[in-house]
């Protein structure tokens, strides 16, 4: 428990060195429209993965004892890695005894923490709901088919995990099915036992995609949120070269094995990073070439990174920022890799307690450099702060300005995110509700420009917003934003896009 806490201490430290934005943000407001009776979050257009079964209850328990702020954000990110690392280090030590338990430990916090000396890392591994904390939703199948996979209650349980968690996120159904399906079912083959444990396991993984499918389905019925298509297209072949590339460039990039400026180690932090993925490759390695007596945790682990980074390589979301997508195989090649070089039982007092003063050495080090970087703040604390001083209470802005605002503010300013269209302003499509923008319901008095010279979706210039809502009474330049206030309603003049559903947006499906 002591370690534990610490370990959390460290990780909302490390947290507190990136700074909150609107994707977190974003998950913050959903959760709170759950906190306060709005479960199935009637009205949300949300992203193509939700979280809606793990991240989101737990920021809404955090909120219900800290209430709505960026720092409740850090928290609950810090939860949910403290959850993956935790999960990560039960399957690691699982017949293990004595002090190879504790440097099996060490070695999984390590190479978990790699990532976390770059930006990169933190803003991809620990900041806000980003698949993360679906790791922890396959480590806990695998934690059970590989320690209670006779217990009767084993294969309806992993059944109702999956089902849940593909609401959540589709990576449990396009790679945690597949892969507890693949091995378990294999399992039943090569033993020759069709009717078994592995059977019944296998089987509940198939089942829970019509299911989880069905219960989806009876949400929206029900008014749930709606939600945008996955990118689950796959790959032209001539694509495949630059996806491999892209590949290998985001396994780097998971791994803290890429050159990025700030990091506070610099070179060493790279080359730790890149012992870190030599590592898990040695376990990954190791479980091929013993197979045949390897556990299933090990399989599952093992085919879970080859099936995590095929599906990526074979699709169409490879891009130079989006290795989030494949960040399970951190956690799995943690395991493999304590698992490696760390025996079950240590003969020898002296090599056991030398290998925990080494695990431990490579685990706090890290951890205790990553902690250094300085707290980072948005531009949001500062609009947040002057906004609420003059009376300003609801406006519209870009995505990245206008939940980070809201979060920040406490829930007492209130922001929503537009964009630029070829004939005007519209409500942001995604990660929003339809009645924020009514004007029958709100007055928006302010707009958040940004002081961009080459406007974006999420960014907007002043000049932008002055072309199609006219000239503000007055403007304001605050934390590096121009904020246009307005004497009428500028929502009167935003397009209400949400009324009709944007394309790409399904009801049913995960």
């Amino acid at each position: 428990m002591i370690a534990a806490i610490g370990l959390f201490a460290f990780l909302l430290r490390i947290s507190l060195s990136y700074h909150m934005d609107s994707d977190g943000a974003n998950s913050a407001l959903q959760a709170w429209d759950m906190l306060h009776g709005h479960i199935l979050l009637h009205g949300w257009i949300i992203g193509d993965a939700t979280y809606y079964t793990f991240e989101l209850p737990l920021y809404a328990l955090v909120e219900l004892f800290m209430g709505l702020h960026s720092l409740t954000i850090h928290v609950g990110s810090a939860i949910t890695y403290l959850i993956v690392a935790i999960c990560a280090i039960a399957v690691a030590r699982t017949g293990s005894r004595g002090l190879s338990v504790v440097a099996r430990t060490g070695i999984v916090i390590a190479i978990l923490a790699a990532p976390l000396l770059a930006s990169d890392g933190v803003s991809i591994l620990l900041e806000k709901p980003d698949h993360t904390g679906t790791a922890a939703i396959l480590l806990v199948c695998f934690l059970l088919i590989d320690r209670a996979l006779g217990w009767k209650y084993t294969a309806p349980l992993i059944g109702l995990i999956l089902c849940l968690g593909q609401i959540g996120d589709a990576t449990v159904e396009y790679v945690a099915v597949p892969v507890i399906f693949l091995v378990c079912a294999g399992h039943a083959l090569f033993e020759r036992k069709l009717r078994s444990a592995d059977s019944a396991v296998a089987l509940a993984a198939l089942v829970s995609v019509p299911v989880a499918l069905g219960l989806r389905s009876l949400m929206v019925h029900l008014g749930g949120y709606l939600m945008i298509a996955p990118r689950n297209g796959l790959a032209s072949f001539s694509r495949l070269g630059h996806n491999w590339s892209l590949t290998v460039h985001g396994i780097r990039m998971l791994y803290g094995a890429l050159p990025v400026t700030g990091a506070p180690l610099g070179q060493i932090g790279i080359d730790f990073g890149f012992a870190c993925l030599a590592a898990a490759g040695v376990g990954f390695l190791r479980v091929l070439v013993t197979w045949r007596t390897a556990s299933r945790a090990e399989h599952l682990l093992c085919v879970t990174i080859v099936v995590n980074i095929a599906a990526y390589l074979f699709s169409s979301l490879p891009v130079p920022t989006n290795s989030r997508e494949m960040v399970a195989v951190v956690p799995c090649g943690a395991i493999l890799a304590a698992r490696a070089f760390v025996p079950a039982r240590i003969t020898g007092a002296l090599r056991a307690w030398t290998a925990v003063a080494v695990a431990g050495a490579v685990a706090l080090v890290p951890l205790i450099t990553a902690a250094t970087v300085p707290p980072q703040s948005s531009a949001a604390v500062g609009l947040a702060a002057w906004l609420e001083a003059h009376g300003l209470t609801y406006g519209i802005g870009g995505y990245w300005d206008a939940s980070a605002v809201t979060v920040e503010s406490g829930n007492r300013v209130q922001v929503r995110a537009v964009r630029i269209r070829y004939n005007g302003v519209a409500a942001y499509d995604w990660e929003t509700v339809g009645s924020w923008y009514n004007p029958a319901q709100h007055k928006a008095l302010f707009v958040i420009a940004d002081s961009v010279k080459k406007p974006t979706l999420t960014y907007i210039s002043i000049h932008q917003f002055e072309r199609w809502l006219g000239k503000p009474a007055a403007v304001d330049v605050v934390a590096g934003r121009y904020v246009l206030i307005y004497k009428h309603n500028v929502l009167l003049k935003v397009q209400q896009e949400q009324q009709s559903l944007p394309s790409g947006v399904q009801g049913s499906g995960s």
